[in-house]
């Protein structure tokens, strides 16, 4: 069966392309295990992730509760360091249900961190935001146009999301990655970006280079 045939007939089970444990200090706090989901709704042309888009990608499919049956391992390190799980991919938001389920089963116990590059449905951010201790967002680049041409896609969605985040949730808890990407834009872009999120309210940005190969 295709990747994508499972994934239109399973609703709460989805495909892994990594499950990696003992992560300190870069998904949020703690000690945390990032879940990577198969699956992007990009097509960036320095991606770091590149099996998130293979259809014969070799993945693990977890419904919730075996994923969270398989972390359990981990609960005495998430709860003495205020660690947890940090959904990352490909694109977490793109299974918003799958997540709602996981939360129910860990509530607050653990931390739930979300990289996303925001380029979903509002209703999909809705719907995992109250549950969201963390947001790690990958801007890529504000101006239309760098974006459209590193990702194959408009930033339209992702400024609507934004704009609804700084509103309705704790900005602290937000960090925005505003990226230097050779060939596509420049230092000047990147603070024309930050500017632009400044307008916003949002503080909290994480500058750096694509490591071109």
């Amino acid at each position: 069966m295709e990747l994508t045939d499972k994934a239109e007939t399973s609703q709460t089970e989805a495909p892994f392309i990594g499950v990696n444990r003992h992560r300190i200090g870069v998904d949020g706090e703690g000690v945390t295990t990032l879940a990577a989901f198969h699956g992007c709704p990009l097509r960036c042309r320095y991606c770091l992730n590149p099996s998130c888009l293979d259809a014969n990608a070799r993945v693990r499919w977890f419904t919730p509760e075996s994923l969270y049956q398989e972390l359990l391992i981990d609960d005495l390190y998430f709860i003495a360091t205020g660690g947890g799980v940090c959904f990352g991919g490909g694109e977490p938001l793109l299974r918003p249900e799958f997540i709602r389920q996981f939360h129910a089963l860990c509530a607050d116990r653990w931390k739930i961190t979300l990289e996303t590059s925001l380029n979903v449905p509002l209703t999909s951010l809705q719907t995992v935001a109250p549950l969201t201790h963390d947001f790690i967002i990958d801007i890529k680049d504000a101006n239309d146009e760098i974006y459209t041409a590193y990702t194959g896609k408009t930033n339209a969605q992702v400024w609507e999301n934004l704009t609804w985040l700084a509103g309705n949730y704790n900005r602290e808890h937000i960090i925005l990655r505003v990226p230097l990407i050779p060939g596509f834009n420049t230092k000047k872009d990147v603070e024309r970006s930050v500017e632009r999120l400044q307008e916003l309210g949002f503080e909290k940005f994480d500058r750096f280079t694509y490591r071109v190969k």
